[in-house]
This record gives C-alpha cells, structure tokens and sequence, in this order.
C-alpha cells in the first residue's frame, strides 16, 4: 500500500562555482539525467526542482543554478540568501576554478545562513589525463572546512545523484518552526512611502 505520511521537507539550494566548471551540467543529470556536450551558459540563475527519498522521508531540493560569468557575481547573494544548502562544483582539469570555489565557500560562511549546509564537487573526472586539482587536496581543503567533497562527472552522471543525497542527509529533519521573520516583504508602497528609493 502506499504511505501517504511520508513526510516531504522543502530545502532551498544554490549551485556556485566558477563559469563553465559543469554546474548546469550537474543539475541537468541530477533532476533530468541528461547530459549536453554545448551547454548554454546560463543566464542570471536557472530554476529546477528535484526530490531525494531517505529512509523515512522525502528531501525535496529546490534548486537555483547560479550562471558563472563574472558580470552576474553580485546576484549571488540573493539566491544564496536563506539557503540550507550550497553545492559549490569546480573542474578538476582547471586549478584556477578551484581556487574560484574557495572563494564561493569562504564568501558562504562569511554571508550564508550560519548552519547552511555545503558540498563541494570536483566536476569533470571523466577527463582524468587533464587533472590539475589532485583528489586529496581538494578533499583536506573541504574537511578542513567541514564540507561535503566528492568528485563528479555530470557526462558520466558518476556521483551525481550522491553528492546531492549526501547533503540531502545532513540537513534538518525536524524543521517545524519556520521562522516568520526569514523572508520580509516589501510592498512599493512602504518603499515610495519611506522615500528610501528616489532619485
């Protein structure tokens, strides 16, 4: 028969990382179990959602995928705002996005919310013979930063799905008291009343 209790818990994730490090990639083979060889750059951010059952309940991730271009870095911290979780990916073959995804973690623990939950993916291990960043290096930085590290492939879809059930399995279970003061709207009337946004 099916169980029609089976709790199903609501998280919000953003993707960050380096442009052209494979994020759209990964979302792709998490949420769709596709993989494109040209993938467009992404745009502002991509929205997705996809669930991960555990052992007696659901996590349902609600995805936004940051693009990665220079030009769109100062939006990242309104998609980051009020995450649980953050997979930070990095290309293995590229030393230089490694050293791009230690930013991104160090701004999260900085700016995130202060028990956000971060996973590191070392993308692109199906190009091992390119390898700039060595598997153990990138997995002392993450312990030494308590973050969840495994490589990946989104062209393989090796580790995919575990990286994202991994976090998936350190946030919460018992999140009842959402808090009313995490999300504050603002009407345009309060704005124009205030006067904080003229010219």
């Amino acid at each position: 028969l099916f169980e029609m209790s089976t709790k199903t818990l609501n998280f919000k994730l953003v993707l960050l990382g380096d442009a052209a490090v494979g994020k759209s990639s990964c979302v792709e083979r998490f949420v769709k179990n596709e993989f494109f060889e040209f993938q467009q750059p992404t745009i502002g951010a991509a929205f997705l959602t996809q669930t991960v059952p555990l052992d007696d309940y659901v996590v349902k991730f609600e995805i936004w995928d940051t693009a990665g271009q220079e030009r769109y870095r100062s939006l990242a911290p309104m998609y980051y705002r009020g995450a649980a979780a953050a997979l930070v990916v990095y290309d293995i073959t590229a030393q230089e996005s490694f050293q791009g995804a230690k930013t991104w973690i160090e701004e999260l623990q900085r700016q995130g919310s202060a028990d956000i939950v971060i996973g590191l993916a070392g993308n692109k291990m199906d190009l091992e013979p390119k390898r700039e960043v060595s598997k153990d290096e990138a997995q002392t930085y993450a312990n030494e930063n308590s973050c969840i590290f495994s490589e990946t492939s989104a062209k393989t879809g090796e580790n995919v799905v575990n990286i994202f059930t991994q976090i998936a399995r350190k946030l919460p279970k018992n999140i009842q008291h959402q808090t009313a003061d995490s999300i504050q709207i603002i009407n345009q009337d309060d704005v124009e009343t205030k006067g904080c946004c003229k010219k």
